[in-house]
């Protein structure tokens, strides 16, 4: 059966609103826990997975997240929206089996945000990334386990969230006086600290890049259970990607729904997927496979727009599924 989901964040500050309509809407289908970032700092993505690391406390700056030796105010910020998240999740999903995704913030993505108290960005640092991915895995562990006894019917799906990486990987972060560039990643690292972090969960892991030239290759190195990816902005090399992952296994999260609200009529959406699925070869058949997302996350829609993109997701998966059997 071909599924729908979201990519995570929802405009709003009420979680319990937020968890109310992603469950009606993706019923039968992957729903998850929604971020918030309206409410602020902690709850935005960065600052909610920085919260998730062990034993490395940040607080915010005017120059963004920063390691600091003990944990402060904003610390204690971000741990009580995250502890509101799953009270309120506990109570929404009570009763609840099969899937369930969470979504945290990669180690590259995380690594080229957060900064060393010496005024620098940490990706620049080999020693504290290591730490970092580490952590992060560990902080993983936990989190999951959390779930896991709130909701104890939950299949968790992991996604990790790498907008950064292509940027990352191709030298294009600006030194912290902005004059100059950081140096590249090397891949074989890049792909290292993804490994570690996907082998924190012992379900499946989804690994989600926005990029309009995700590096696909680094991505199935990885190992992940699925790939998500913005369909819209693929071009005939991505799709060859998509190809490669798909026939390896991997499950594509296609992200086929524009945000802006452009095209949200299931039939237009599915004709502009299929014509790309059957130029790289792929059959039908194999439509039962891909899980439907819109293009990015929702915060920054207006509420109805952000249900009716969800809901366009939900029906294109319905017509996806219809067109396997044609």
């Amino acid at each position: 059966m071909t599924l729908a989901t979201g990519i995570g964040s929802w405009p709003g500050t009420s979680v319990r609103d937020a968890l109310a309509q992603v469950r009606e809407i993706l019923d039968g289908h992957l729903p998850y826990l929604p971020e918030l970032p309206a409410r602020g700092p902690g709850a935005d993505m960065l600052g909610r997975t920085a919260g998730l690391l062990v034993e490395m406390p940040v607080d915010l700056q005017p120059v963004g997240w920063r390691l600091v030796d003990r944990p402060g105010r904003d610390a204690t910020r971000t741990a009580a929206l995250m502890r509101e998240d799953l009270d309120e999740l506990a109570e929404a999903f009570d009763g609840h089996t099969g899937r369930l995704k969470l979504q945290v913030v990669g180690p590259w993505t995380l690594a080229a945000s957060v900064w060393l108290s010496r005024g620098e960005r940490m990706v620049v640092d080999e020693g504290a990334s290591r730490d970092l991915v580490e952590s992060l895995a560990e902080g993983i562990r936990v989190h999951v386990a959390a779930v896991r006894r709130l909701v104890p019917g939950a299949e968790v799906v992991l996604q990790v969230d790498e907008p950064s990486l292509p940027t990352v990987l191709a030298g294009r972060l600006p030194t912290s006086s902005g004059f100059g560039r950081l140096p590249s990643l090397d891949p074989q690292v890049a792909a290292a600290g993804l490994r570690t972090v996907l082998g924190a969960h012992d379900g499946e892991t989804v690994l989600h890049c926005c990029a309009a030239e995700p590096p696909l290759p680094l991505l199935r190195s990885a190992g992940p259970s699925a790939l998500s990816v913005d369909t819209s902005l693929l071009r005939p090399r991505g799709w060859e990607g998509v190809a490669v992952a798909v026939e390896d296994g991997i499950r594509l999260h296609a992200g086929a729904i524009p945000t802006d609200g452009s095209v949200t009529r299931p039939q237009a959406v599915a004709d502009r997927f299929v014509d790309a699925w059957r130029r790289i070869g792929m059959p039908l058949t194999s439509l039962t496979d891909v899980v439907v997302t819109p293009a990015c996350g929702l915060a920054g829609a207006a509420p109805e727009l952000a249900r009716t993109i969800q809901r366009a997701a939900v029906e294109t998966a319905r017509e996806l599924d219809e067109r396997s059997v044609a």
